[in-house]
């Protein structure tokens, strides 16, 4: 009976991989690079066909035929190189890059946007020069297209004698297209870290698009604030000289922040609310590099910046702003 159930399990296994390795194969054919839509859904279909054909309506042996079309497959697929040379969106037209100097770091591509609605807008690229000695903390940033288990991360490095630096690890998207989750894991997108002012990269997203938008204080040190930074730079000048696809689950926001955060000195374990960023939020609470002295729904009420952000609309106080009454960040439990 025992050989029996493990035949059975061993069986079911083997039934639900091989779907897997179907629906992947097919997704991969329609997001792929051949040049035209109509191809690649004809080219889909034909070789979920073909599975079928293979694994349900042949002989067991037809089955290796499949592996090896499926191997074609993946061979054809890892080939597909990401791309420098596209007709960009000018939201992520220019790849920023930072020229290190000692204490001084000279920063291009840096995005200022002057924004009338989410697609009308100035387009307006600056230098900007910071001093890393004058890096004092970081501010996380949560949005919402909707609120729930997924969102938008990203980071503002805070100065004391210059605006804040916001780093945001997006899609690079083309004229025309839109985000979709799905089409992110199949190569459909380059990565790009669009560096800009807060005025910019904060305030399209809450006046703008009306993503709610949480900002919250990390009790990190300057010492380790720098760490991180100086990873971010190094992050920026290698895509500016090599392109690389964006993907969802292994080169997206929150995955980078907590990779890069791990090489700057955080102790922690990967955790689902890394991938699940929408909650990202309590996990920071929860691990203690937020405040703590607040219950946590009392901290996210206080730290809900879209009406500031609304109010202070594109003047040059905007950072000012929507810090004004915002909980301090709290005492350090963590070494990052």
């Amino acid at each position: 009976m025992f050989a029996r159930i493990g035949r059975g399990l061993l069986a079911g296994l083997w039934t639900v991989a091989l779907f897997l390795l179907v629906a992947w194969a097919t997704l991969a054919i329609y997001f792929s690079n051949l040049p035209w839509p109509w191809l690649r859904l004809v080219a889909a279909i034909a070789f979920a066909a073909f599975a079928v054909w293979a694994l349900v309506l042949s002989r067991p042996r037809r089955t290796i035929i499949f592996l090896a079309v499926f191997v074609a497959v993946a061979i054809w697929w890892v080939a597909i190189p990401p791309s420098h040379d596209r007709p960009w969106r000018p939201e992520v037209a220019v790849m920023p890059r930072a020229f290190i100097d000692g204490d001084r770091v000279r920063l291009t591509g840096v995005r200022d946007f002057t924004y009338r609605s989410r697609n009308d807008f100035d387009v307006h690229y600056v230098e900007r020069v910071i001093e890393l000695s004058h890096l004092k903390g970081v501010d996380f940033y949560v949005s919402y297209w909707s609120e729930g288990p997924v969102g938008h991360t990203f980071l503002s490095f805070v100065f004391d004698n210059a605006p804040p630096l916001s780093i945001s690890i997006e899609t690079r998207p083309e004229i025309g297209e839109g985000f979709d989750p799905l089409a992110s894991i199949f190569k459909q997108f380059e990565l790009i870290y669009v560096v800009g002012t807060e005025r910019d990269v904060v305030g399209v997203r809450t006046n703008h698009r009306h993503e709610t938008t949480y900002l919250y204080h990390l009790n990190t040190s300057p010492e380790d604030s720098r760490r991180l930074l100086m990873i971010y730079l190094e992050r920026i000048n290698q895509l500016a000289d090599k392109p690389e696809w964006y993907h969802l689950f292994s080169n997206s926001c929150t995955i980078n922040i907590i990779r890069y955060a791990n090489a700057a000195g955080r102790e922690g374990r990967l955790d689902l609310r890394h991938i699940l960023n929408g909650w990202i939020d309590s996990y920071l609470y929860r691990s203690g590099r937020i405040n703590t002295e607040l219950t946590f729904q009392d901290l996210r009420q206080r730290s809900l910046i879209n009406a500031a952000a609304q109010k202070a609309g594109d003047g040059p106080n905007f950072s000012e702003a929507i810090r004004k009454d915002l909980p301090p960040a709290g005492p350090r439990t963590q070494s990052w």
